[in-house]
């Protein structure tokens, strides 16, 4: 039997397994983006698959944080919309 692996949700510290979250990682070419494989190359952090998750790592910089970095208004808007997406059930 496999082990599944846990990781943290950036937004709400919340521990589940990998598959209940979706991966955003910024590449070694410093670009930022939703990994929808879960095994892109570069640096990830995870959040649930919830807007008000994105909201609070939003907030609290947490992103930012992570891959040292400022994060494009266009980013963010995009992830936003995977996340509606995934709320609505599209």
């Amino acid at each position: 039997m496999k082990k599944e692996p846990i990781r943290m949700c950036t937004g709400c510290g919340a521990r589940k397994t990998k598959a209940d979250f979706i991966r955003i990682v910024k590449s070694p070419e410093k670009n930022i983006f939703v990994d929808e494989t879960g095994k892109k190359a570069g640096r990830g952090a995870y959040i649930c698959k919830k807007r008000e998750c994105f909201t609070k790592a939003q907030k609290a910089k947490r992103l930012e944080r992570v891959f040292k970095c400022k994060i494009e208004p266009e980013v963010c808007s995009y992830i936003e919309l995977i996340l509606t997406n995934i709320e609505n059930g599209s």
